[in-house]
């Protein structure tokens, strides 16, 4: 589980999170989403200890990014927009790396990422270096990177972002199973029909504040819209496209 407690972060004369809280709970997907400018990347970020919080806390499995960097980490599966794979390295290479990282040991990476590297149908491109890869199979080896040390609590940005049709599917399939397994799964993206298919729990930032947080038929019923894209616009302030 992540609960998020009154964050508050500036950045010069900007406040760019004022505030914010949430939980994340296990077993759920929750939607974070928000406008261009509206905080939500900064508050991600926090969850996941790139940046430290001015006040707040953020915790992972009671564990805090700030105070528990190493031991957070283990706890959290980070799926950043910028996919980042070693273009010399095969994806199953990715994959194994990230995992000695995580400070697992040969057998268990092994075990890892021959089972990852079937849930997520990458047995054709396994064994091939990743430069040069398509955005699907990039995303692919960054999922499973992510995942390589079974982490509770999963964040993902943006994961369908280029995907085609029959991939998207694939993924929201694989997400929900997460969900299923008990795991808390934090989806950040701005397709609302991914939000509406996935996600338990939906919180929307705003200006740098928690705007509304319910579940997707709580927040088409608080603002009266025909759809959950409706409900968004109404609820975010029609600032921007949502990010």
């Amino acid at each position: 589980m992540i609960e998020v407690q009154q964050l508050y972060k500036r950045f010069g004369t900007v406040e760019a999170v004022k505030g914010v809280s949430f939980t994340a709970r296990d077993g759920e997907v929750t939607g974070v989403l928000g406008p261009n400018g509206a905080g939500k990347t900064t508050s991600l970020r926090m969850i996941t200890g790139l940046i430290k919080p001015d006040q707040g806390q953020v915790t992972v499995d009671g564990l805090d990014p700030v105070k528990q960097p190493i031991e957070v980490r283990r706890q959290l599966g980070v799926l950043p927009d910028a996919r980042g794979l070693y273009r010399r390295l095969t994806a199953r290479e990715n994959l194994e790396y990230f995992g000695a990282l995580q400070g697992l040991d040969a057998a268990t990476i092994r075990r890892h990422a021959d089972e990852l590297i079937e849930q997520l149908g990458m047995e054709t491109i396994a064994e091939r270096h990743t430069e040069g890869f398509s955005n699907g199979q990039r995303v692919k080896v960054a999922i499973g990177r992510a995942l390589i040390h079974h982490p509770q609590n999963v964040l993902l940005d943006e994961p369908t972002n280029g995907l085609d049709v029959m991939s998207i599917r694939a993924l929201r399939r694989f997400i929900a199973d997460l969900a299923a397994q008990g795991r808390a799964v934090i989806l950040s993206t701005h397709v609302m029909q991914e939000v509406a298919a996935l996600c338990q729990r939906i919180v929307i930032i705003g200006h740098g504040e928690v705007v509304a947080d319910g579940s997707p038929d709580e927040l088409i019923h608080m603002t009266q819209a025909d759809s959950l894209e409706d409900a968004f616009v109404a609820l975010a302030g029609g600032e921007g496209l949502a990010a």
